[in-house]
């Protein structure tokens, strides 16, 4: 519900428990001063504020105030459309799915994504705009694959690109983006920063969803990922891949990937590599049940993956990687609330208050290497603190005591604010 409360009002939010996004505790019987898109001041005494001057007070009942939940691996135009929607829709059905979703993304108190894939550069402009809400976007734009890799889409008799052939049609409405050889990842790579991407997403090894790869291929040679690092670091941003296995892993790494997208399949020495190298580990706290796939060998590759998820946690943790949360919930729209619920199930793996941090500050903190390619460096994300931005939810409840709270945002969150916008209130 919004509240016709904008970015340029002036809005004390008072008597709150504020979670920063950094700390283990809240600060208590708090007031926090939003202005101009801005944390202006959180204080533990009053802040002043005059409504005849135009200062918006909202009582928050001595609730529990937190920044706003980040998602780092999303993708907004697959998390909207099914695969028949992709093959057989209009393409402005697909973008007006994703818009909605981004809505609905953003009233589950999600103000900051990551997209790993799709053509979300457009949505982000016109949500920057305020044409319409919805998260911040980190977009990657079309995820580059080999042929016969992840993101290859085409179908088995189509004829590919090096032969003649036409892109598929999700490359047509830049979801993914076939390359093959040094030259064509150098252009696929440009062509994604030319679209607006803030990162690069390849494929280097088999997924569930995918049709052709089974789990422990490795997809692109090391000179083609160096190709791609060095392009992306050109534009002063960095690659991230999906892969689970340890040798696509080492491959990724060696080739000088910053972010390592699921990696569930890994072992315990490659999980250490992973730490000892300060790469990123962008996991996804599987369940079967979040992917439903009628193929059993699809299946199977799933029910894999998923048995790999609590191992992989335990190393991460043991040897201090640095790992940021995400869903990568695809191509079944009707899943997508289920981003919710696997957020609280980060607290299976870690203790409520990392895991809060790391659905706030630590995401923020992998976001942040997109470097001048990141839109919205101009202020801190996903901590509320003087200076960052006014993203915030206010929480029925205390996450730091039951996590479980923020897998239901319709009913436990009773405010959202989006860079000093009101877009809920339920006070």
């Amino acid at each position: 519900m919004a509240t016709g409360i904008n970015s340029s009002s002036r809005i004390i939010v008072r008597n709150v428990r504020v979670f920063d996004g950094i700390s283990d505790r809240t600060q208590d019987n708090a007031d926090v001063l939003i202005e101009g898109g801005h944390v202006v001041a959180v204080s533990s005494s009053p802040v002043a504020g005059d409504q005849s001057d135009g200062v918006v007070e909202i009582d928050g009942g001595g609730k529990f105030l937190m920044p706003g939940l980040s998602d780092a691996h999303v993708h907004l135009m697959g998390n909207a459309n099914s695969m028949v929607d992709f093959l057989q829709g209009p393409t402005g059905s697909l973008y007006g799915n994703t818009i909605a979703e981004a809505k609905r993304m953003l009233m589950r108190g999600f103000t900051t994504v990551r997209d790993m894939g799709g053509d979300a550069a457009p949505v982000k402009a016109l949500i920057d705009r305020g044409t319409f809400e919805g998260p911040r976007i980190f977009p990657s734009q079309a995820m580059i694959s080999q042929t016969s890799g992840h993101a290859d889409f085409s179908f088995v008799y189509d004829v590919p690109e090096e032969f003649g052939g036409k892109p598929s049609r999700t490359e047509e409405i830049h979801f993914t983006r076939v390359a093959d050889g040094v030259p064509r990842v150098l252009a696929a790579v440009r062509e994604q920063l030319k679209h607006g991407a803030t990162q690069i997403k390849l494929t280097l090894g088999g997924g569930a969803a995918s049709m052709y790869d089974p789990l422990n291929t490795l997809q692109y040679t090391s000179d083609e990922i160096r190709a791609a690092v060095q392009a992306a670091e050109d534009y002063g941003t960095y690659v991230a891949t999906h892969v689970y296995t340890p040798a696509g892993i080492a491959r990724a790494i060696d080739a000088g990937v910053k972010s390592i997208e699921h990696g569930h399949l890994a072992d315990e020495a490659t999980i250490r590599r992973i730490g000892e190298t300060g790469t990123w580990l962008s996991m996804q706290p599987f369940a079967e049940d979040d992917h439903h796939y009628p193929d059993p060998v699809r299946a199977a590759k799933n029910t894999e993956i998923c048995h790999g998820t609590e191992e992989v946690y335990g190393w991460a943790k043991q040897y201090g990687v640095k790992t940021a949360w995400g869903t990568d919930l695809l191509l079944e729209p009707q899943s997508a609330p289920r981003q919710s619920l696997m957020a609280a199930r980060l607290g299976e793996f870690y203790t409520n208050a990392e895991a809060l941090k790391m659905l706030t500050s630590g995401n923020a903190e992998l976001f942040e290497l997109a470097g001048e390619r990141n839109t919205y460096r101009g202020a801190k994300l996903g901590v509320l603190a003087e200076g960052s931005w006014a993203d915030a939810i206010l929480v029925d409840g205390d996450p730091l005591q039951d996590l479980s709270l923020i897998g239901d945002p319709e009913t436990n969150f009773k405010l959202i604010v989006k860079g000093g916008q009101v877009v809920k209130n339920q006070l």
